[in-house]
């Protein structure tokens, strides 16, 4: 089995290749995966892990050989080289989380148990949904709404000095809560229409996004069906409240929204979903991954078992 490692530097808040590139080797070593077989990579672009993955599938293809491609990252970097992969059947991808976020892997497991890399390559292939949109593939979260603007928005207080990612993610907060806060939006839902005044629309594969947030605790990744979580328009004292429950995926229970919330929050299980404002001369911040800007619209489809990505021995035994 050929292991190939893409490890972006400037993942989290310090340079991990230094270290990681010898505890890759040493694992490696440790599991009986010879020098020939091991290749390691580092990033040195936005979309680099992209083109690395696909020409790394490209020779593997050439031998028709298996391989396991680990992206070493945040949810970015792995999402780059999971859509350059997944077009290649005999390709897997794992995710050693270095980020700041690490948000796919809640589906599964902690970040301790993604870290063993001897777990790692001894880990075992799970085949998973991923999401076609009009800006790219997503495994975990799509969304447009609040919460794209407060990801969109934090990128502009990192550049001021001593402001790292927790209080970034703060002010890009209290900058969207002081502006209008819900958009009248158009939504469609495998054919069903309707228009809702909302705070926020997430369209989920996986379970969380935005560094914790349990949008869709009980998701699954395999089982052919998007969960749309829609928020509606409440008051700024009943975003306090209900914010934190949402946060902590107290909002969903037994496959629906929990009682107490029926009236802010509403539950659809979907296979295709597109969303615009219904004022059509209005943009929205659109979430894909973690991945933000404006655009016109979100289209979400669901393509069943799409991609193939690698979970820990010990995750998997779990499943």
């Amino acid at each position: 089995m050929k292991c190939h490692f893409i490890i972006n530097p400037v993942a989290g808040k310090q340079d991990s290749s230094k270290t990681l590139v010898p505890e890759i080797k040493r694992a490696a070593a440790v599991c009986g995966i010879a020098e020939a077989d091991l290749t390691i990579q580092l990033t040195n672009r936005p979309a680099h892990a992209h083109y690395l993955a696909l020409e790394t599938v490209k020779a593997a293809a050439e031998h028709d050989e298996e391989i396991f491609i680990y992206a070493a990252g945040g949810d970015g970097t792995f999402n780059e080289v999971l859509t350059g992969a997944m077009n290649y059947k005999k390709a897997a991808v794992g995710l050693l989380p270095y980020g700041s976020g690490n948000d796919f892997l809640r589906s599964f497991g902690t970040r301790e148990e993604f870290c063993d890399i001897e777990d790692q390559l001894r880990g075992s292939v799970k085949e998973i949904d991923m999401i076609k949109t009009q800006r790219g593939y997503a495994a975990a979260i799509c969304s447009a709404g609040l919460d794209a603007k407060v990801a969109y928005g934090i990128p502009k207080f990192r550049r001021i000095p001593l402001c790292g990612g927790s209080m970034a993610y703060k002010l890009s907060i209290a900058e969207v809560l002081m502006g209008k806060k819900a958009t009248k939006l158009h939504i469609n839902i495998d054919g069903k229409e309707f228009e809702r005044s909302c705070l926020l629309v997430a369209v989920c594969n996986g379970h969380a996004y935005g560094g914790g947030f349990m949008a869709a605790p009980e998701s699954k990744l395999d089982d052919g069906v998007l969960d749309v979580m829609v928020v509606k328009e409440i008051s700024l004292p009943k975003i306090a409240k209900v914010l934190p429950l949402y946060q902590a995926g107290k909002h969903f229970k037994n496959g629906q929204i929990v009682p107490e919330l029926r009236n802010v929050v509403e539950y659809f299980p979907a296979h295709n979903v597109k969303i615009h404002p219904v004022n059509a001369s209005q943009d929205m911040i659109v979430n894909v991954d973690g991945e933000c800007g404006p655009d016109k619209e979100l289209s979400a489809e669901i393509v069943p078992l799409s991609a193939r990505i690698i979970l820990p021995k010990k995750v998997f035994v779990r499943q």
